[in-house]
């Protein structure tokens, strides 16, 4: 018989990872509190980002980190509280940030990002998602010539090294694309790899129901234990308790509380975030994806209305929402776009999970036979879901990766 594996966390990590494992005939149980795809996964901005080989790294300069301070950016906000709670892997993440050290992690994390799209293409096709993906990049836009020309510098060393394409816009050419911009964008660059997913919290049900469909069975239930019985493993919700050789902790920004009960201690933090969606002023209609690169949100075509999407907020991971970053975003993004009406509410909110060298754990766990790990996937958890999956099952099997994966064992910490 097939072993079995309970994979905990249904967000697109967690799901591609059951996928694959369901796809090289293993019995694969998903458990998460909530459906599929309906905590980080559902928030984000919806772009599969083979461009983005490189990671975020913490600001060096003594100009930026001057700049944060005041707490007023769009990009990056921050409440003490919360920093003094991550101060340990805040300054591991300032750390790991040199140029040196960098400069040695991206390429490790870029061997990563660089199978995003075949792997998420035959999931894409096997869950019958074509309709929720466009293969049409996405579009970073620049006020200042000086900066748009920096950047533009930037794309021509990744397109060389990581085979990156995009294309450069003038005023002109930007406004064939985006004729409702106002004046103060003078530009863009044109990412032309990336896709764009017009409901991201759908893309990942999807999936799901593709695991399904293979035989996966879904536990909808509050994860109450992880406890090791000899050979297996039970996993303890509040409606069952499952018993498995394997177990896959898949949850995202929660993985570094889960672990501390198995007597691991991971140096995770978040970054938080917030959306909200708009309608636009008729006839005006947003086109493709943007993202203001010199203010730092996003504006996304979604098919809920046009989605704003926040930078980061340095905080503590249930801390109630603080919606004056979202407002910020508004009124600058306002200025740009001739957005509409909210469409919610009230803003919501969820958390990226990070860790302070930028790179996932991905692989087995130290201390326990049968434990995977496949967490602290950063900004980009929606991008490299399906990869992780792919990669975790070959390892899982006891197969070669397609990659190189020391940079990702659990070890490192």
């Amino acid at each position: 018989m097939s072993r079995h594996a309970v994979v905990l966390g249904a967000g697109m990590v967690g799901v591609s990872i059951a996928w694959h494992l369901q796809q090289r005939g293993r019995q694969v149980t998903l458990v998460d509190r909530r459906q599929p795809g309906q905590e980080t996964s559902f928030g984000n901005a919806g772009i599969i980002q083979r461009e983005s080989v490189r990671p975020y790294p913490f600001p060096r300069d003594i100009k930026t980190i001057l700049s944060v301070l005041p707490n007023r950016r769009v990009d990056i906000r921050y409440r003490p509280r919360g920093m003094w709670n991550a101060v340990s892997p805040l300054l591991s993440y300032w750390h790991h940030s040199s140029s040196r050290r960098y400069q040695q992690i991206v390429p490790e994390y870029a061997s990563l990002i660089q199978l995003c799209l075949k792997t998420h293409g035959p999931m894409i096709e096997a869950a019958g998602a074509e309709h929720l993906v466009r293969r049409e990049g996405w579009l970073e836009i620049y006020r200042t010539p000086e900066k748009l020309a920096k950047r533009v510098k930037e794309a021509e060393e990744v397109r060389d090294l990581y085979d990156v394409q995009f294309e450069v816009l003038d005023r002109q050419a930007l406004l064939g694309k985006e004729p409702d911009l106002s004046d103060d964008i003078i530009g863009a660059i044109h990412w032309l790899d990336p896709w764009t997913v017009a409901d991201p919290g759908a893309l990942v049900a999807a999936y799901a129901a593709s695991f399904v469909a293979q035989g996966g069975r879904i536990v909808q239930s509050d994860i109450q234990s992880v406890t090791q019985n000899e050979a297996h493993w039970q996993v303890t919700t509040a409606d069952e308790t499952i018993s498995a050789e394997d177990v896959v902790l898949a949850l995202g920004p929660w993985a570094g509380d889960w672990l501390k009960g198995l007597g691991y201690r991971f140096p995770t933090f978040v970054k938080r975030g917030y959306h909200m969606h708009y309608s636009t002023q008729a006839p005006s209609r947003l086109h493709n994806w943007l993202m203001d690169a010199e203010v730092g949100y996003l504006l996304a075509p979604m098919n809920a209305g046009v989605r704003l999407t926040t930078g980061a907020e340095l905080d503590r991971l249930e801390s109630p929402a603080d919606e004056h970053q979202l407002d910020a975003a508004e009124k600058v993004a306002r200025r740009i776009f001739p957005l509409g009406e909210r469409r919610e509410q009230t803003a919501w909110k969820g958390a990226r999970p990070c860790l302070p060298d930028m790179k996932p754990v991905i692989g087995p766990a130290p201390h326990h036979d049968g434990l995977w790990l496949a967490f602290g996937h950063g900004h980009q958890g929606f991008t490299l879901g399906p990869a992780t999956g792919y990669l975790l099952a070959d390892m899982m099997d006891g197969k070669t990766p397609e990659i190189e994966m020391a940079p990702f064992r659990a070890e490192r910490f």
